[in-house]
């Protein structure tokens, strides 16, 4: 088992930038492929980006590329999603989820554990 804590969600107006964390437990941790997901209301929860067991390699989604960066520090058991330019259409609940495989998937199902989430409320 792992546990996964998000934090850093909040409230910040269109443009500004917030870091999310989350923090995991249990398993090691560097065993994993981390990534983000987020769900609107009354939409599915969709892709943000992940990141390999080691950093060596990276996905993002189209919407986020350029603006979002994922990173991990396996020392701290964190993964990071730093997010600028933040836009309206990027409010959210924000997730972390971990994955075995080897490969920084986009698909949800591929992910075995899932924090509790963090909102992200941005306005205009």
């Amino acid at each position: 088992q792992v546990q996964l804590v998000e934090s850093g969600g909040g409230l910040v107006q269109a443009g500004g930038s917030l870091r999310l964390s989350c923090a995991a437990s249990g398993r090691t941790f560097s065993n994993y492929v981390m990534g983000w997901f987020r769900q609107a209301p009354g939409k599915e929860r969709e892709f943000v980006a992940a990141i390999t067991k080691r950093s060596e390699a990276i996905n993002y989604a189209d919407s986020v590329r350029g603006r979002f960066t994922i990173s991990r520090d396996n020392a701290k058991n964190t993964v990071y999603l730093q997010m600028n330019s933040l836009k309206p259409e990027d409010t959210a609940v924000y997730y972390c989820a971990a994955d075995q495989a080897d490969w920084p998937s986009r698909g949800k199902y591929a992910y075995d554990y899932w924090g509790q989430g963090t909102q992200v409320t941005v306005s205009s």
